[in-house]
């Protein structure tokens, strides 16, 4: 009976999956990604808003030798360039020992995060109050917007073409900002809506002021007057220039480690900096590939990645026929042999919440970088589904390197779904698959990710670029 319990056991090891997780990983590895994500919260609370990403990541290129890209000139294998495509999308490439003739590595991650944004007329006075009016940005909840402390970013193109850079709110002397809620003792009505209706994208309104200017001779709307003077003396700006400005308000969090074992990050923005900040360091890490590698920071994902700086705009591509074009091969060949990690995150499972998902494939916390076959919704409407082909390699090259990988779906089939820049990437004739990080909480203010899992994708795209 032993001996047939052995041989048993033997043919499990052989054809059954192993489970593995962060009880696989040795001390020196955890605190390898404990080290890491240090970095890493510095980036997220320096970069809550596209353009203010696309400047952390091209000072940080610089300081690792990156120079702007210039079609005109003639690179060599290892050389670095950043190419910045009007302030709110970034791509780094790391010439290769073979250029582009046999395809780039591309590693595409977006830097934009749902937000509320400005209307272009946003200041009013009403009861003596001054609020701004808002337009909510991608997908959230909204009542989750109200009643938390909130940060202006943004800029403002005067009539003259000056650009003002508002941020106000980070730093620990300034004001912040903040959508009022409705007291429980009144919310009788409310808490029976259901919650698409509690509460509404018109009551996303933003306090900003309640004092009159000091100086006035009349009695209209002098609380608005007030906060107009302040702004005009701070960045020069008056209330026209709101109709040519780009200004959002997100929360005004920073990263904080969560738990006893400080083995999480909380913060606002991990979809999809957490896939932005590993795939830009494999980019600053990775020493003369035998393909040019490409790092792709992109905006516009969470409202489908239209625009001149999302990524169904043709940056991407054109860059890439400029490499080609040094390297003596058509464009269009190089991007059909590339191959590409879509790098985006997925639901961690949550067993507060385990009716929304499949226990079998959702991905996990700790459990490394999730990799995600296709995403969409219903039946795989709106996804690039990878191939079997594509899926063996990018499974080969985690499984050779002892990355800690795990299979994900966006929960269970039909309550839902999402997308990624990946079919945007499929569409251009391109291998992609999407890896990334599980995040609990997604679209929250307040998102929560695992450091190991942080780390483990950094490595995943160091090694497929190095591959």
């Amino acid at each position: 009976m032993a001996e047939e319990k052995t041989r048993t056991a033997l043919l499990r090891e052989e054809l059954m999956m192993e489970e593995k997780g962060i009880k696989t990983l040795s001390a020196e590895e955890i605190s390898a990604a404990d080290n890491f994500c240090e970095g890493y919260k510095i980036f997220l609370d320096a970069s809550p808003v596209e353009r203010e990403a696309v400047v952390v990541a091209r000072q940080m290129a610089e300081e690792r030798g990156f120079v702007a890209f210039d079609p005109q000139a003639n690179y060599q294998p290892g050389d670095k360039v950043y190419y910045v495509n009007r302030g709110k999308a970034i791509g780094l490439a790391v010439i290769g020992r073979n250029g582009v003739r046999n395809g780039a590595r591309l590693a595409i991650a977006h830097i934009d995060s749902p937000r509320i944004d400005l209307k272009p007329c946003p200041l009013y006075e009403a009861n003596d109050l001054a609020l701004f009016k808002t337009h909510y940005y991608g997908g959230l909840k909204k009542y989750q917007w109200t009643a938390i402390p909130l940060t202006l970013h943004g800029v403002v193109v005067k009539l003259d073409g000056t650009v003002a850079e508002i941020s106000w709110g980070d730093q620990p002397d300034e004001s912040c900002f903040c959508v009022t809620d409705l007291l429980p003792h009144l919310a009788q009505e409310q808490v029976t809506k259901p919650m698409s209706k509690a509460f509404t994208g018109e009551d996303l309104n933003v306090l900003v002021g309640s004092r009159p200017y000091p100086e006035a001779e009349d009695d209209k709307e002098l609380v608005k007057l007030n906060v107009m003077s302040i702004l005009r003396e701070k960045y020069g700006m008056t209330e026209s220039d709101f109709l040519s400005a780009e200004l959002c308000l997100v929360p005004s969090f920073k990263a904080k480690d969560i738990g006893f074992d400080r083995s999480m990050i909380g913060g606002y923005g991990h979809d999809d900096k957490v896939c932005s900040y590993p795939a830009l360091m494999a980019a600053l890490d990775v020493e003369t590939p035998e393909q040019t590698c490409i790092t792709y920071l992109t905006d516009k994902e969470e409202i489908g990645s239209d625009g001149n700086t999302g990524m169904q705009s043709d940056f991407l591509r054109y860059f890439i026929y400029d490499l080609a074009k040094q390297d003596g091969v058509e464009g269009y060949r190089a991007i059909s042999q590339s191959t590409c990690l879509s790098a985006d995150v997925n639901a961690a499972f949550d067993p507060t919440y385990a009716s929304a998902f499949e226990a079998k494939n959702s991905c996990y916390i700790n459990n490394g970088v999730v990799i995600s076959k296709y995403t969409g919704h219903g039946g795989k409407y709106d996804t690039s589904d990878a191939s079997a082909e594509f899926m063996g390699k990018v499974r080969s090259l985690l499984e050779r390197n002892n990355i800690l990988w795990q299979i994900g779906e966006l929960g269970r089939v039909d309550l839902g779904g999402g997308g990624t820049i990946a079919k945007y990437v499929a569409n251009m004739n391109v291998d992609v698959i999407d890896l990334g990080v599980p995040v609990l909480s997604m679209h929250a203010p307040f998102e929560i990710v695992s450091k190991t899992d942080v780390y483990m994708a950094y490595r995943a795209f160091l090694e497929f670029f190095r591959a």
